[in-house]
């Protein structure tokens, strides 16, 4: 029995064929005039052109034959926790105001706008507060939107593991009370606390190795963990299955990651030739995060009350970044795609930093590879996501426009036309339909901290 037909006889559920005007599968070749793409259950089981490929008997046709259709899109490093400028005015007032309970609620909110704008998988890289570390309540949004309760995207939860002042621990206030187990010292109470985030149910375990760029008065260049608490984080996390997520503004930050195994590198700072060459040669996908360092994001931080300090490094920080995703991009290191979105922008406007991409050179096709294959080898979970395939789950999205000619085509809701998760079709904006994950229009809501 060929693996195909063993496949169709194994998947329940119900049968979709859905036709593609071009497909998009996710795996850098040319794209497919005229595809269809069978689905049974929550798995694709085929994909042809639609002459060769008949649908079965009493299958559910899913028209997307005016449409580019393409995998789901992913965004590998997202705060949905963050007190967001659109639901807050002003992000230090919110973390005071607002308990964990009611973000939590937000959290799910600020997902669920990526999911309707065509991101399929959300890896959340965590978020601390006045009242510890959000792990438990990001593991139940993620577990709601799993047990079918709310709609939601697939997330993969982090929990912060850093040492006492790190740059994580920064994104609070320092005069701020520290309520509870949020940070350790010495590679035996770090194992503690990545044993303690996992415990609650966390997939990632999210550390620090340098400063950053966001917070009052710390340097990129301050070393935030010595090579031996970092080294204990990494194997801790592999040696409960799960992944390490390393954030690294400056080279020697960088090194520290290759050195302990780090499963990605969070953010594209500093570079020198030599560090670039061993990221390349090591493997390990680094993810860009270039929307967060934009002048579109630097004023919305200046609207939602961020310190004047903060904005400067923010934009003395920018052409470095620029500079080095070029780079890395030329020496062929492998891009995840990251937004780093929490306070800017807007949540669901995550495909903003494909644009971007491309305007610093990035090859279209490429830069759609970033948030599908390339996220999904990143994850790990290539076996299932990341490209159109028999065998992966049904995660895709039928997008009116044409991405490789015109990018931006992917940041407008009205564009978006289905989103579909496992199988199931969260959001269809075709002709005649007006499904949507989030019904309410930006700037409907009332911003919290004005209540």
């Amino acid at each position: 029995m060929k693996s195909q037909e063993f496949l169709e006889t194994k998947v329940k559920g119900p049968v979709r064929a859905v036709s593609c005007g071009t497909l998009i599968d996710g795996r850098g070749g040319k794209p497919v005039k005229d595809a269809v793409v069978l689905i049974h259950g929550n798995r694709i089981t085929r994909v042809g052109a639609r002459g060769s490929l008949k649908a079965p008997p009493g299958a559910e046709a899913v028209d997307c034959s005016r449409y580019t259709v393409m995998p789901g899109m992913m965004d590998l490093h997202i705060h949905t926790a963050m007190y967001n400028c659109m639901t807050f005015h002003n992000h230090r007032v919110a973390q005071f105001e607002t308990m964990p309970h009611l973000q939590q609620m937000y959290a799910l909110f600020h997902a669920q706008n990526c999911f309707d704008m065509g991101f399929t998988t959300l890896r959340d890289l965590g978020m601390n507060g006045p009242y510890g570390l959000l792990v438990n309540e990001m593991c139940a949004v993620r577990d709601a939107i799993n047990a079918g309760i709310v709609e939601g995207p697939r997330m993969l939860i982090a929990g912060f593991t850093t040492m006492t002042g790190s740059h994580l621990e920064l994104i609070q206030p320092r005069a701020m009370y520290r309520w509870g187990f949020n940070t350790a010292d010495g590679p035996w109470e770090l194992r503690k606390l990545a044993r303690k985030n996992m415990l609650a149910g966390c997939d990632v375990i999210k550390t620090c190795a340098s400063g950053g760029g966001g917070t009052d008065k710390e340097e990129p260049d301050i070393r935030n963990m010595t090579q031996e608490e970092l080294d204990a984080v990494v194997d801790e996390a592999h040696a409960l299955h799960k992944h390490a997520a390393v954030h690294c503004f400056t080279t020697s930050a960088q090194r520290m990651a290759l050195r302990a195994g780090a499963d990605t590198i969070e953010h594209m700072v500093f570079n020198d030739d030599e560090t670039i060459e061993l990221i390349r040669k090591s493997g390990t996908p680094v993810t860009p995060t270039l929307a967060h360092r934009t002048d579109h994001a630097i004023q919305l931080r200046r609207e939602h009350g961020t310190a004047d300090f903060v904005l400067r490094k923010m934009k003395y920080l920018q052409p470095f970044c620029f500079e080095t995703f070029r780079k890395m991009y030329q020496a062929g290191v492998k891009i995840a795609m990251g937004t780093d979105m929490g306070f800017e922008p807007d949540m669901g406007s995550n495909a903003a930093e494909l644009e971007i991409y491309v305007k610093l050179g990035m090859k279209p096709m490429d830069a759609i590879l970033t948030t599908t294959r390339n996220a999904a080898q990143a994850l790990k979970q290539e076996q299932d996501l990341g490209t159109i395939e028999a065998g992966k789950l049904a995660d895709l999205i039928a997008v009116d426009g044409d991405p490789l000619k015109n990018i931006r085509c992917l940041q407008e809701k009205k564009n978006i036309k289905v989103v579909m998760k496992e199988g199931r079709i969260h959001a269809d904006r075709r002709p005649g339909k007006s499904k949507n994950v989030v019904n309410v229009k930006p700037g409907d809501w009332k911003i919290i901290d004005y209540l």
